[in-house]
């Protein structure tokens, strides 16, 4: 059953009406049970002062594009009821008259625009409004005999409404059902979702709790779980095996929903999607179409359901059904679209959002992580009303013209374009080695400040962490994850990769950062010596570049790897022979990489910096003490004597590399590979050419 959230004493703190709408709105929107995420809208009408100081009854509603769950009073827009209340004499009005004329009546020109639904909470003579799209009933209103059950369930305390899209004329159909039956306590909207008030927005609130819960114990006496989706056809895999398997296929899914536009993927093996996938009526089902209009945009009208036979060992004939899955999908799309176009429109990606897969799970596709979790949070309350409309009937959705005039419907289309420019690294996904130093660092913020998601692969796995934990702060959840790494283990490299393609479906971008140093005269360096830097800056460089070339043309949608050399990649450097040799051997592993990658569209370049001291692990240790002690100066006399060698004259830092990093993974140098890009202020000894 779903809970009160109300606190009285927490609502008390709230004395004006706006406050007050704003603690309910958030309370419904952190049951997702309740309302969907960006789903749903309230209201509240009060009487403010206007500009001349006059009282004028003001309808707050929610504005168009926010969530429930995390918007403010900001969010909210502001309408003069005087300038509403006589809409309800007309008979007709088209969308563009409606956003036109309540754009005029708005108390204020910088609130947002309101929300689609506006004239619903208007015309209903009520304090207090809340429209949502709780699971259960969604669940009876998408039933084939919803309507007779809801005079079983609420006698005649309810309006029906059937579905039309929201607007004009449905906002009047409710108003006037509701002024027609004078016992009526909720409006149901076939195929959509509810309606409730109160003079209060305790009681508001309250009442869509109660309704919901009268709606949920009825259809909970109903469920035969042995028989939900008509009963268990496939059982789910083992946890391990199933996100083994996610790891492999997905590589090859997000390069099968990329060819568009590159996708984020995200992994989900919850104990509902797995009843779901698993479930002998869930392939038909599953096709019906969507369980609520608002799941629409996120959604598509279905998903795509794998035909497959959990088998841990048939791995490879997933992968194949899922690129004809896809390819046929896609397909599918096109030609729905030709059918129901209007002029003017253009075609969303037509890959799938959601796709099904049993003994498995659900993988969901989108812009960004963000988005693909979404359209994930969408399906589970999909899965959820298919499970209640089913236990009480026949599950029944939007006919196809219905569904594509929602998901091509300009007023929702509005609420997209709410949402911040894509930029150069949306929707890709760099794989950063010593991400917990100072150029994997800032090379991280870089990236992610012009659109990418990161992971941050070192040793130091909390200095990691604390750079991905800063990121997400300040960008959004799983903007950026870090994983313990060693570079010279081929075990823990496959485990890192096989770990970012569940959390984000691959790899685009590979910088080959980690390092160290050792200085010793040549006769005195030690086999020890000689093997630590060949291993970490060669053999390490080498399987996570391999790793990743694998990972790269399994998704087949190109790559990029940036190596991150030295000066000394170039440039004989006295007393670092193990060190300069292990540089030198990178640079030309990062040619001979690009030499074979080109046919993949994956290209392969390198950095050669030098000093820098900033934020780094390795000149912070002995390197420091060895390097000034070969040019006979003191430690703290180093980064004067490195700035003073160049031809610029300047010091290095993190951020200049970032830069080169940035340029390099950017679509400004798509048409180079193999290329050494010097960033060391001038030191002529090392000049290429």
């Amino acid at each position: 059953m779903v809970k009160s959230l109300w606190v009285a004493e927490q609502a008390a703190q709230y004395t004006n009406g706006l406050d007050q709408l704003v603690y309910r709105s958030n309370l419904i929107g952190a049951d997702r049970r309740v309302c969907n995420i960006y789903g749903g809208n309230t209201s509240a009408k009060t009487i403010e002062k206007d500009f001349r100081g006059r009282d004028v009854e003001v309808m707050y509603v929610k504005g168009s594009g926010s969530d429930l769950g995390s918007m403010k009073a900001g969010n909210f827009t502001g309408l003069r009821m005087d300038d509403i209340r006589p809409l309800f004499e007309r008979d007709a009005m088209t969308d563009e008259e409606m956003v036109a004329y309540l754009g005029h009546s708005m108390v204020d020109s910088k609130h947002p625009r309101a929300s689609i639904e506006t004239l619903l909470h208007a015309f209903l003579p009520f304090k207090h409004v809340d429209h949502t799209h709780p699971d259960a009933i969604i669940s009876l209103c998408c039933a084939s005999n919803g309507k007779e059950l809801a005079r079983e369930i609420f006698g005649d305390r309810f309006v029906w409404v059937p579905y039309i899209r929201p607007g004009f004329t449905l906002s009047k159909m409710i108003a006037e059902g509701v002024l027609a039956n004078p016992n009526a306590e909720l409006v149901l909207m076939e195929k959509h979702g509810l309606v409730t008030w109160g003079e209060t927005s305790e009681a508001s609130y309250a009442q869509t709790i109660r309704i919901i819960n009268e709606a949920e114990a009825f259809i909970e006496a109903r469920v035969n779980q042995a028989k939900l989706f008509g009963g268990v056809k496939h059982a789910p895999l083992t946890a391990d095996v199933r996100r083994q398997i996610a790891s492999q296929v997905m590589p090859t899914i997000r390069g099968a929903v990329s060819d568009s536009k590159k996708m984020i993927l995200s992994f989900d093996d919850q104990d509902d999607v797995l009843a779901f996938v698993g479930g002998q009526d869930s392939p038909q089902l599953s096709q019906v179409g969507a369980a609520c209009p608002d799941h629409l945009v996120h959604t598509k009208v279905v998903p795509l359901f794998i035909d497959w036979t959990p088998n841990a060992d048939d791995v490879e004939g997933l992968k194949a059904k899922l690129k004809e899955g896809v390819a046929a999908y896609k397909e599918q799309y096109a030609q729905y679209f030709e059918r129901n176009k209007h002029e003017g429109d253009v075609m969303f990606e037509a890959a799938p959002r959601v796709i099904l897969i049993p003994g498995i799970g659900m993988v969901n596709t989108g812009k960004s992580w963000a988005l693909s979790q979404v359209s994930g949070a969408l399906y589970h309350r999909a899965i959820a009303v298919m499970r209640g409309a089913t236990a009480l009937g026949q599950f029944v959705s939007l006919n196809e013209n219905e569904s594509y005039n929602i998901e091509y419907w300009p007023l929702e289309l509005y609420k997209l374009s709410l949402a911040p420019a894509e930029a150069e690294f949306s929707r890709k996904v760099a794989f950063i080695t010593g991400g917990a130093g100072g150029i994997g660092s800032e090379t991280a913020r870089r990236l992610v400040s012009e659109g990418a998601h990161v992971v941050l692969a070192d040793l130091n796995l909390e200095g990691a962490q604390k750079v991905a934990d800063e990121i997400n702060a300040k960008y959004g959840e799983n903007r950026a994850i870090a994983i313990k790494m060693d570079v010279t283990s081929e075990e823990a490299i496959q485990a890192a990769y096989a770990e970012v393609a569940v959390v984000y479906g691959g790899v685009d971008i590979i910088v080959n950062n980690a390092g160290l140093a050792t200085s010793s005269p040549f006769d005195e360096t030690s086999l020890k010596e000689w093997n630590l830097n060949m291993n970490v800056l060669g053999t390490g460089y080498f399987l996570v570049a391999r790793e990743a070339f694998k990972l790269m043309k399994q998704q087949g949608i190109g790559g990029n790897m940036v190596f991150i050399g030295s000066k000394n990649s170039v440039y004989a450097g006295k007393n670092a022979t193990a060190y300069s040799a292990a540089k030198a051997l990178e640079a030309h592993l990062a040619r001979c990489i690009a030499a074979e990658g080109g046919e993949f569209g994956i290209r392969v370049n390198t950095i050669l910096p030098d000093a820098i001291l900033q934020g780094s692990a390795i000149w912070n240790g002995s390197w420091r003490n060895e390097r000034a002690a070969a040019y006979g100066i003191e430690p703290d006399q180093l980064e004067e004597y490195y700035r003073k060698r160049t031809t610029l004259l300047v010091n290095i830092y993190p951020k200049d590399i970032a830069e080169g990093i940035a340029f390099f993974a950017s679509s400004k140098a798509d048409k180079t590979t193999g290329c050494m890009l010097t960033i060391d202020g001038g030191v002529p000894a090392a000049f290429t050419r």
